[in-house]
Parts: structure tokens; C-alpha cells; sequence
């Protein structure tokens, strides 16, 4: 059972309250070379093929990653930088709270490591569909070019508070953050 849902002063201290990251992006080591370590897709961190068993580890490791303009995920510190393999975003959003309601509502988003985000204009909720039709894959910005997966938890919570937007060229369903609205999908004029 989920706990009851915070207060907007509440996760707005929590927020600010956590400790600052390393400034990955201002440091450029040169290419370290490629270190077995991979992110699979439910957020399960892999070295040499074995799962991490310390979340504190997952959680240092997560904190020096960054993902640069090649497409690449690095962990780097000021003298090294090791390319790794995530197979779809490196980080799961395993919790939603919601503060407000309708258009000033705000989305905190938790993940598998500890972050925590708004939903806004520093942290889009985009929705992906690879297959016309298919199924959805949703994410929402975490920092610099790091996102976070939505799990199907969390999406299926984030819908239950959408809604229906009309546009000149159909209907839109998504949800509102920050004043902002985000598209989770294009609805059918069949319904």
C-alpha cells in the first residue's frame, strides 16, 4: 500500500534537501576504455554478468554517470571516463506522488536510485512509441542527458490522473505538471 500522498511544502523540502551530485559534466578525462557494466531495462545494474548486490554501490556508481552527445553512458570521474551499456534508460521511476490538482498539479517522480523530480519544463514526461500502435514506452528526465522509465506501476498511476485535450486535429490524452501538459497519446475518434 502506497503511503498518503505529501504535501507540496513537504516533497518541495525533500527535494532540496537531497545532497549535491558531482559535477560530471564539467569533467572531461580522456576515453578510459569499456568497463562490463550494463543497466538493463528494469534497472537491475550488471558487472561481468553478475547483478550488484549493494544498492549503496548502485547508488555511487549512479551518481557519476552521465550520458554525453554520442549517445554513450559513461561513468566518469575528473581523471577517468568507462564506457558501460544500458539497454534503455538507466534509471526506473518506481514511484509517483502527485501534489494539487487539474493544471497546477505538480508529478514527483522517485527513482530505483534515490532521484527525485518534478515533472515540468527541467523535466519533460515524453512517450514513446517504436510501434505504430505498439506499446508505450514513457520517460521523464532525471539530469543532464539521463532519463528514467517509467514502471508500468507508475504509468498505469500516471494515467488513471489524465485527461482528454482537444486539438485541431483530434484528441490528445496526458496529464498536467507544473502548469505544463505533457502527451501521453493520441486518442481514436472511435471511441
Amino acid at each position: 500500500m502506497q503511503p498518503p500522498r505529501s504535501e507540496p511544502a513537504i516533497l518541495a523540502a525533500q527535494i532540496q534537501s537531497e545532497q549535491p551530485l558531482p559535477a560530471v559534466d564539467r569533467w572531461n578525462p580522456p576515453f578510459s576504455g569499456d568497463m562490463d557494466l550494463r543497466i538493463a531495462r528494469d534497472g537491475t545494474w550488471y558487472h561481468e554478468g553478475a547483478p550488484f548486490q549493494r544498492e549503496a554501490l548502485v547508488r555511487l556508481f549512479a551518481s557519476i554517470l552521465r550520458r554525453d552527445e554520442d549517445g554513450y553512458h559513461y561513468l566518469v570521474t575528473p581523471v577517468e571516463k568507462w564506457r558501460i551499456r544500458v539497454d534503455d534508460a538507466p534509471f526506473l521511476a518506481v514511484r509517483l506522488d502527485v501534489a494539487g490538482a487539474g493544471a497546477n498539479q505538480s508529478l514527483i517522480f522517485t527513482t530505483n536510485v534515490g532521484d527525485t523530480v518534478v515533472a515540468g519544463p527541467d523535466h519533460p514526461l515524453t512517450v514513446e512509441y517504436r510501434v505504430p500502435g505498439g506499446e508505450p514506452a514513457p520517460y521523464v528526465h532525471v539530469r543532464g542527458g539521463l532519463r528514467a522509465l517509467l514502471s508500468r506501476a507508475v504509468f498505469l498511476e500516471l494515467v488513471e490522473s489524465g485527461e482528454e485535450r482537444p486539438t485541431p486535429t483530434g484528441r490528445d490524452y496526458g496529464v498536467w505538471s507544473q502548469g505544463q501538459f505533457f502527451n501521453l497519446g493520441r486518442l481514436d475518434d472511435d471511441d
